[in-house]
């Protein structure tokens, strides 16, 4: 499996956009649903990646730079047909290197309190997650659980 830059333009791209979309106003209402479409992730302080095996697009994930130091993590979707392989793991280890690598001293995300999202919220907490307020432009929201945590640096890494 790898993990690439991903084609906003590709159809398999815009399948699984659609399916985390989708998945996002079925659990939230939509001034709850925080979720980045295709123009969102297109933004400049975006970059958005996705796992593939072979043809096959398998997830996605996206780094938002909220300031140099900050980063916010975006949009990230396993296909329903790949979950349980770690493909959540993989994708969220890339992103922190990433943030790593570019300097970042602080990651955060939104995400949901409801039972759908506890996966995701224990895959989280394991990598060192915890929840917090809003932050950037979020306002408090009961159908919102924030979280954050602080990066160490990587050793020659730019500030």
């Amino acid at each position: 499996m790898t993990i690439e830059r991903g084609d906003l333009a590709d159809p398999r791209t815009l399948r699984l956009l659609a399916d985390h979309l989708a998945d996002m106003h079925a659990e939230s209402p939509p001034e709850s649903v925080h979720a980045l479409d295709v123009s969102g992730l297109a933004a400049p302080n975006v970059t958005f990646w996705v796992i593939a095996a072979g043809d096959d697009l398998l997830g996605c994930v996206a780094l938002k730079e909220l300031d140099p130091g900050h980063g916010e993590l975006k949009s990230m979707r396993t296909d329903a047909a790949a979950r349980g392989l770690g493909l959540g793991a993989r994708l969220l280890e890339h992103v922190l290197d990433e943030a790593r690598r570019r300097g970042y001293s602080r990651m955060s995300l939104e995400t949901g309190p409801q039972d759908f999202f506890r996966p995701a919220r224990r895959l989280y907490a394991k990598y060192g997650f915890t929840e917090c307020g809003p932050f950037a432009d979020y306002g408090p929201d009961p159908l919102s659980v924030f979280m954050t945590m602080e990066l160490a640096a990587v050793p020659g890494a730019p500030r």
